[in-house]
Formats: C-alpha cells, structure tokens, sequence
C-alpha cells in the first residue's frame, strides 16, 4: 500500500469528507450505530479522522492526544463479528464512494480497512455466519 499516494490524493480534507460521510451512515444504523456513544458522535468521528491522518499521513494529532492506537484493546468492550465488520465495511464502502474518485486510491483504502475490521473481530465464527 502506498500511503504517500493516498494522502497525497485525498489529504487531510478527502479524509475529513471520508469519516463525515462514514458517521453520517452509522447514526442511522441500528447493528453497529448503537456501538457508538450517543452523546459524542463528534469526539468519534474525530478519533477516526486523525487515526487515518495518523496512518496516512503521519499526522501525529492522534498520538499527542491518544497516545498508542491500540486498537484491538479499544474495541474490546463491543461484540464484534461477521454481521458487524461487514456492515462497518458496507457503510464505510458507501462513504469510500462518495468521495474517493480514484478507483485505484479507493480499492487501497478499502483493503486497508478490511484488514482492520478483520483485525476488530473479537466473537468466534458461528455456522451461521456463512447462511
């Protein structure tokens, strides 16, 4: 992945759009919506925005104010399993979407977070997750 290239194309103003047009989708859903603390939909929405911008493009807001991401151990508290990292995917696919334009930059971006929702799992694979 070439993270140079995909901050170059999107910058710091192609990721804000990205994570409003994201929270603009999960406020409205009703499997992985409710995972997110209702009275700080902003603070959220920052967190993200200035993780991408930390993986992306070495923008260290993220570090200063949150130190190590540790991701994993941050989603720990939430029931996370097939039916959540797809529809995390879908509606983060829909916000890739609108505003990445480049085919290319937007495929290297979803792959990315496929690997993180992947890594975001924390319930066991169940038979009927392949219904």
């Amino acid at each position: 992945m070439n993270e140079e290239l995909i901050y170059a194309t999107l910058g710091e103003e192609g990721f804000n759009q990205l994570t409003s047009k994201f929270y603009e989708k999960m406020r409205g859903d009703n499997l992985v919506g409710p995972m997110y603390p209702k009275n700080d939909w902003e603070g959220s929405e920052e967190r993200l925005r200035d993780f991408l911008l930390f993986r992306f493009g070495a923008d260290q807001r993220y570090l200063v104010k949150r130190g190590h991401p540790r991701l994993r151990g941050r989603h720990m508290p939430f029931k996370i399993g097939i039916a959540e990292r797809n529809r995390w995917i879908q509606l983060m696919g829909e916000a890739a979407d609108e505003v990445i334009i480049d085919c290319s930059i937007r495929a290297e971006v979803m792959d990315f977070f496929a690997q993180v929702a992947d890594f975001m799992r924390n319930q066991p694979e169940s038979p009927c997750d392949h219904a």
